[in-house]
C-alpha cells in the first residue's frame, strides 16, 4: 500500500474519532508496560512534561524549526522558545496525536503502539514505542522544517539522584542512544508508584525514514538552546558521566531535517523509544524474561535491544502490516459504536491502551507466556485475582490467550504446596516479584482474605473462558482444585460471614448480598463447567445447589422494591441497597439462574440513584466504580437501560474541564467526578462486558 493512501485512511478514521471524541482526562502517550507508561495531564502538552501514569515526571522535550523559527510542541523548556499553537488532540486505541500550526505548515506528534490490536502475546510484550512526526504545508509555500525530540534519565530511574551512564550503539542500521542506572539491579525491589530503576531507555531514528536524523547526548540546556539556534543537537556527545539523573540532566536527543513540498505532500520522521528491562518479572525467585525474547531465541533469531528496534522500525515500514492495525482499530471502534453508541465506543478506545500497560508479558522457562498485572496506585500488588476479575472482559473479546496467561501463575500457585487454604489466593505477591500472596494474612491466615470473592471469580472466569474458546482443556486439569473452591463456596458463599470483597475501599461487610450473588453464579458456572468436560451428574448436582441457593437468596434478598445490601431479618435499614453487578454474569454465561423480574427491579431502583456524575455503588457513600456500573447497566440486556445508567457516565468522562487530570480512573465521586485515588488501573478491561455479551450471544437489544 503505498504512503499517500495509508496516511488517508489514518485521516478517515481520524476523523470519525474527532467528530465527537470527548476531552479526556489524561493523554496516552508511550504505553507498552507498568514501567513504560508516559501520559500528558495538562489542557497543553507543551504547558507541563509528561507524567508517569505515578504522577512522577517523565522529562521529554519536543520541538520543530519552520524556515529557522522554532517552536516547543512538548515540554515547558526552554520557556525561551514559543510554544507552538495545539489545534487539536485525539486518542484512538493504538495511538494518541496532537496537531498544531505555525509558520504556514501544520504538523501532528503522534505516539504510536505497535503491538497491534491485542493480536499477538510476543508483539504486545515489547516495551517500545514510537514518536511520529508529520508536517504539511498549508499556504501553498515549500517551508524547510527541522524537528527535535529529547528524553532525561526520569525513564530509566526512579530517583532524580541516581547516577546514570550512557551509550552510543550501532542498531538497526542506525546509530541510536542508551542511558541507564549506573548500579544495575535488576528486579531489586517491590513498590506502587515506582519508575523502574534498572535497564536502559533508548532513543533512535527509525530506519526507514527518509530524513537525516543527527543524535547526540548533552546537557538538557546545551541540547535544546543547540537546537533551537542552528536546527540540529549538539555536535559530540556530553562524556561527563557518571552523574545525578538532575545534574544538568543529560537528555538523549534526536533532531531531524526534512523538506516540506508546496503541494501539501506530507513528510515524516519516526522516533523510537524502547525501554529494555532485560528482566521484567521475578517468579517465585526465577527471573522471567519478556516473552518476545524468549520466542525470537526459540526461532534463532536475535533478542536484544537491537532486535527490538529493528522489528519496530521493519513494522513501521511495512505499510501493510500498518494498514492492517488501522483496519482493526477501525473495525473495532465501529463494533463499539454498534454495541452502545458513539459514547460508549469513546469511553473504550480511552481505555484501551491503559489496560494493556497495567501488565508484564513474560516467558516462563519452557517459553510458555505468562501475563501479570499490576495494581496501579491501589497497592502495587501482582497478579490479584480481583483485579484480573474485572478486566478479563476485554481480554475475552480481543485475545483469551492473554487471560489464560494470566490465570496460569494463579492457578500454579494455588494447587502448590504453599497454599493451604481452601479458597483460591488474592494475588501473587508485590509487583515485580510474584513470590506468593502479600495480601492481608497471605500464606499464613485467614485473617483479611477475600476466600468468597476471590474463589467465585476463579470459577466465573474459567467458565467464560471455556465458552469463549469453545474449549475446557486449560481447565481440565486443575478440576480436583475447582472442586474444593465450589465446595467452600456451598458452605460459605451464600451467606457470607463478616469479610472483605474486592470493594475493600468499603471494608469488611458481613452478609453481603451482592457477593452472595457473585458466589451462587459461580456455581452456576462451575456446573457449567463440568458439563462441558463430560461429569454430567456432578453438573446436574451442583446446578441443583446453585438453583437452591437462588431461591434462598431471592427470599432474604428482598428490600423495599429491590434487593438490599446485607441479609437480615426486618425491613432492610434505611432502604440500604448496593449494585449487584455480579449478577452480569447469569447473562454473559447463559445460566438463567435468576429470574428476569430481579434485575429489572434492580435497575429500576438505580434509576431512581443516579447522580450528576454516576450511580453511587452503594447507598453508604456516593462514590462508585466505573467497571462495575458499566456492568451494573448490562443486566436486563436493554440497550435503554444501558443508556439510562451510562448517561451521566459519558457526561462525566467528557466533561471539560475534567475533575481530575489523571489516566482514567475506576474510583471516583459521583457528585463531583474527582477520583477517589485509584486510576490507571487494569480493572477498565470491564468496560468491554456489553462487547463480551455480544461476543458470547447475548448482545444489548433495544
Amino acid at each position: 500500500m503505498a504512503r499517500p493512501r495509508l496516511a488517508a485512511m489514518v485521516d478517515r478514521l481520524l476523523a470519525a474519532v474527532l467528530a465527537v471524541a470527548p476531552v479526556p482526562p489524561a493523554v496516552p502517550l508511550i504505553t507498552a508496560d507498568p514501567f513504560l507508561s508516559a501520559w500528558s495531564e495538562h489542557p497543553r502538552l507543551t504547558d507541563d512534561w509528561p507524567r508517569h501514569w505515578s504522577g512522577a515526571t517523565l522529562g521529554m522535550s519536543g520541538m520543530v524549526r519552520v524556515d529557522g523559527r522554532p517552536f516547543r510542541w512538548c515540554g515547558p523548556i526552554p520557556s525561551a522558545v514559543p510554544a507552538a499553537t495545539e489545534t487539536s488532540r485525539w486518542v484512538q486505541p493504538l495511538s494518541s496525536g496532537f496537531a498544531f500550526r505555525e509558520g504556514g505548515i501544520e504538523w501532528r506528534a503522534e505516539f504510536l503502539s505497535l503491538g497491534g490490536l491485542a493480536e499477538s502475546i510476543a508483539a504486545s510484550s515489547r516495551t517500545v514505542g514510537c514518536v511520529r512526526l508529520t508536517a504539511t504545508s498549508l499556504d501553498g509555500r515549500a517551508h524547510s522544517v527541522e524537528t527535535y525530540l529529547d528524553l532525561t534519565g526520569e525513564w530509566c530511574t526512579n530517583d532524580d539522584g541516581t547516577l546514570v551512564s550512557w551509550s552510543r550503539h550501532r542498531a538497526n542500521g542506525a546509530d541510536a542512544l542508551s542511558m541507564g542506572a549506573l548500579s544495575q539491579e535488576p528486579l531489586a525491589w517491590t513498590g506502587d508508584r515506582r519508575r523502574i530503576e534498572w535497564g536502559r531507555v533508548f532513543l533512535a531514528p527509525a530506519r526507514h525514514s527518509a530524513s537525516k536524523v543527527t543524535i547526540a547526548v548533552a546537557g538538557h540546556e546545551q541540547s535544546r538552546t543547540a537546537f533551537a539556534a542552528t536546527g540540529v543537537v549538539p555536535d559530540s556527545d556530553d562524556l561527563r558521566m557518571p552523574r545525578a539523573v538532575n545534574d544538568d540532566w543529560p537528555v538523549l536527543a534526536a533532531s531531524s531535517r526534512l523538506a516540506i513540498a508546496a503541494d501539501g505532500t506530507p513528510a515524516s520522521c519516526d522516533y523510537l523509544v524502547l525501554l529494555d528491562e532485560r528482566y521484567c518479572v521475578e517468579y517465585f525467585k526465577r527471573p522471567l524474561e519478556p516473552a518476545w525474547t524468549a520466542a525470537a531465541r526459540g526461532e534463532g533469531q536475535n533478542h536484544d535491544a537491537a532486535a527490538a528496534l529493528a522489528w519496530a522500525s521493519a513494522k513501521l515500514a511495512d505499510s501493510e502490516a500498518m494498514a492492517h492495525d488501522l483496519r482493526a482499530e477501525e473495525r473495532f471502534v465501529k463494533e463499539a459504536r454498534a454495541v452502545g453508541g458513539d459514547s460508549y465506543a469513546n469511553l473504550v478506545t480511552l481505555a484501551f491502551r491503559q489496560v494493556m500497560a497495567g501488565h508484564s508479558i513474560a516467558a516462563d522457562f519452557d517459553g510458555s507466556p505468562l501475563m501479570f498485572s499490576k495494581e496501579n496506585t491501589s497497592n502495587g500488588c501482582i497478579g490479584t485475582i480481583d483485579v484480573i476479575y474485572p478486566a478479563c472482559p476485554f481480554f475475552l473479546v480481543h485475545n483469551p490467550a492473554m487471560l489464560r496467561a494470566q490465570l496460569r501463575p494463579l492457578l500454579e500457585y494455588a494447587a502448590s504446596p504453599r497454599w493451604r487454604h481452601p479458597f483460591a489466593p488474592h494475588d501473587l505477591g508485590t509487583y515485580p516479584k510474584a513470590n506468593g500472596q502479600v495480601y492481608g494474612g497471605g500464606e499464613v491466615s485467614e485473617e483479611n482474605q477475600m476466600p468468597v470473592e476471590e474463589s467465585a471469580n476463579m470459577l466465573i472466569m474459567l467458565a467464560a473462558l471455556a465458552k469463549v474458546e469453545g474449549s475446557v482443556e486449560f481447565s481440565r486439569e486443575w478440576l480436583p482444585m475447582l472442586d474444593r473452591w465450589a465446595e467452600y463456596l456451598q458452605e460459605h458463599g451464600l451467606d457470607p460471614a463478616r469479610q472483605l470483597c474486592t470493594d475493600d475501599f468499603a471494608g469488611h461487610l458481613a452478609r453481603n448480598v451482592n457477593l452472595s450473588a457473585k458466589s451462587i453464579v459461580a456455581l452456576g458456572a462451575y456446573a457449567q463447567l463440568l458439563h462441558s468436560v463430560g461429569r454430567s451428574e456432578e453438573s446436574k448436582r451442583w446446578r441443583n445447589e446453585a438453583t437452591r441457593q437462588v431461591a434462598w437468596w431471592i427470599d432474604h434478598a428482598a428490600g423495599d422494591g429491590a434487593t438490599r445490601l446485607v441479609f437480615g431479618d426486618g425491613p432492610a435499614p434505611d432502604g440500604a441497597w448496593s449494585q449487584k453487578y455480579n449478577l452480569v454474569w447469569d447473562r454473559a454465561l447463559g445460566l438463567r439462574l435468576f429470574p428476569r423480574e430481579i434485575v429489572e427491579r434492580e435497575v429500576a431502583l438505580y434509576r431512581t440513584k443516579l447522580e450528576r456524575f454516576g450511580l453511587p455503588l452503594d447507598s453508604r457513600q456516593t462514590y462508585t466504580k466505573l467497571d462495575w456500573t458499566v456492568w451494573t447497566a448490562c443486566l436486563t440486556g436493554s440497550r435503554r437501560d444501558f443508556d439510562t445508567i451510562m448517561a451521566p457516565v459519558y457526561e462525566w468522562v467528557s466533561n471539560d474541564p475534567p475533575p481530575s487530570r489523571v489516566p482514567l480512573t475506576d474510583w471516583y465521586e459521583t457528585r463531583d467526578g474527582t477520583t477517589k485515588g485509584m486510576y490507571a488501573r487494569t480493572v477498565v478491561g470491564g468496560l468491554w462486558m456489553p462487547l463480551l455479551l455480544k461476543t458470547l450471544g447475548a448482545p444489548l437489544t433495544e
